[in-house]
Formats: C-alpha cells, sequence, structure tokens
C-alpha cells in the first residue's frame, strides 16, 4: 500500500469505527475505489490500526478510565464487595465484556467465516438501517438517574455479541443495547466507547498472535512505516469522530445514520449485481 492508501484507509477506519454505520462495510468500499489488492498485510493493517482508534478513547476520557469509586461502599459489604465498588468502572466493563470473549474465542472460525461474505455485510448494513429508523421511538425512555448495574452492563455485554454478524456494528448493537437497559443516548454512547477497548484491544491481540504465529514477524516489520502512520492517523480521526457523534446524537439521535447504512449497504449490493469483486479487507 501506498501512503495515501494507507492514509485514506485509516481515515475510513477512524471515523467509522466508533459510529453505528459498520467499519467492515466502508473498508469493502475503500478497498475496492482504491483498487487496494486483499493481501495478507492489508487483512492484518485494518486490524493492528485499531489500535489507534482504541487510544483515542483512553485519551478522551482519561480522567473516567483512571479514576476509582472513592465513595462509601454499602454497609455491611464485606472485603470482597468493597473491593468491587472500589474498582466499579472496571468491574462493569469487565462484566460486559465476558459475552464477547467467551462466544469470541469458542466460534472464532466461525466468524471469520461469516467475514468473507460481502452480501452479509450489504444485508445486514440495510436491516441495521431500518431498525436505526426507529431505535429513537423504541427506546427513548433514557434518564440520567438510571443505575448502571452488573446486569445491565452485562445486558449490554450480550448486546455486543450480535455485532459478531458483519455488518451490524459494534457501536450500535452497543448504545442500542445501553439504551435498551434505560441509559440516556449520551451514557449509551459513551459505555459503547469504553466497552470498545477491552473487546477491540482482546480481539487486535489475538488477530496479531495468530499472525505471529504463522510467521508474520517479518512481514510486520517490514511494513512498520505504514502501520505507524496508519495507527497515528486512526488515533487523530477517530477523536474528532467521536467528540463529534456525541454532540450529535444528544441533539438529533440516530435517523441520519440509518438512511446512511441504508445507502451504503445498497450501494455495496449495486456493485454487487453490476459484477464488482468485492472483497472484505
Amino acid at each position: 500500500m501506498s501512503i495515501l492508501e494507507t492514509i485514506i484507509i485509516a481515515i475510513v477506519e477512524g471515523l467509522t469505527e466508533f459510529l453505528p454505520v459498520s467499519s467492515t462495510g466502508h473498508m469493502i468500499i475503500a478497498q475496492n475505489l482504491l483498487g487496494v489488492e486483499s493481501t495478507e498485510f492489508v487483512k492484518a493493517f485494518t486490524f493492528i490500526i485499531q489500535f489507534g482508534a482504541i487510544l483515542s478513547v483512553v485519551v478522551l476520557y482519561w480522567k473516567r478510565f483512571f479514576q476509582l469509586n472513592h465513595t462509601p461502599a454499602p454497609e455491611g459489604a464485606d472485603c470482597v464487595k468493597r473491593f468491587l465498588h472500589t474498582f466499579d468502572f472496571y468491574w462493569k466493563l469487565f462484566v460486559a465484556f465476558i459475552p464477547a470473549a467467551v462466544l469470541g474465542l469458542l466460534f472464532s472460525d466461525a466468524i471469520d467465516a461469516m467475514l468473507e461474505s460481502v452480501g452479509v455485510v450489504a444485508v445486514m448494513l440495510v436491516l441495521g438501517g431500518i431498525f436505526m429508523l426507529f431505535c429513537d421511538r423504541i427506546f427513548n425512555k433514557g434518564s440520567e438517574d438510571t443505575p448502571f448495574t452488573e446486569k445491565r452492563a452485562f445486558m449490554v455485554g450480550l448486546f455486543q455479541c450480535i455485532s459478531m454478524i458483519p455488518g451490524v456494528s459494534r457501536s450500535m448493537a452497543t448504545i442500542v443495547g445501553g439504551m435498551s437497559q434505560g441509559l440516556t443516548r449520551k451514557a449509551a454512547a459513551e459505555f459503547s466507547f469504553f466497552l470498545a477497548v477491552p473487546t477491540m484491544f482482546g480481539a487486535t491481540l489475538y488477530k496479531v498472535y495468530k499472525i505471529l504465529k504463522t510467521g508474520g514477524m517479518e512481514m510486520i516489520m517490514d511494513n512498520m512505516t505504514t502501520l505507524i502512520v496508519g495507527n497515528a492517523v486512526a488515533f487523530i480521526v477517530a477523536m474528532l469522530a467521536i467528540k463529534g457523534f456525541i454532540k450529535y446524537v444528544q441533539k438529533y439521535g440516530f435517523k441520519a445514520f440509518g438512511w446512511y447504512r441504508i445507502i451504503v449497504g445498497g450501494l455495496i449490493l449495486v456493485m454487487m449485481a453490476a459484477g464488482f469483486d468485492l472483497q472484505i479487507m
């Protein structure tokens, strides 16, 4: 890949990773418009630059990520409950992370097989878009006073598992999951960002491990400049996307993202019908 292609693909990753629009669908279009061949390195590149996107969340929400709960623990709490109370933020992230981690390890090969289907991505983009046209009406009862319990965190984690179907969008699944548990749009979106850190970090590490296990160290070292540029661009763009998304969704909701998904999914279906050899990066 050239530096220009690297920058463009990293911009697409940074823009779409945290928005409810499916980064996979956009990667398919970007790859084919640029004429980038889906080599082993290109596939690895799209996973590794997620590190840059992950870092953007940590930097933007630095205080939230590294702040313990110093409020008094419930009266009569034992040492375990006091510990979990202090590390409340991390505990709930862990609880929400468990479903995807377990299913991801158990069904890794099946998920990889589904990721080869461009048709599945396109159809899920359209279906998810139709759902998003109405999700504000369905889940518009969120309150800032809703307590975010372990049970609610686990339910969001279950919703995240739906995003293992390519084209669904991890962001969309977890935001809808949060809203279904009584969270506001902002709170649901922010927890979606937080949950992305362990989820994407774990998935990316696993992919890198598989690459290294099959002798891919030389491939990574030979393309280190490309990887550094890609991560840097994804980091900057993702920060801007997150800031803009939070402001937009608080004011306008998700309807526009629904129409956008339908258009992108429809475009992929049209390209497939026209005979384009579409591949997933």
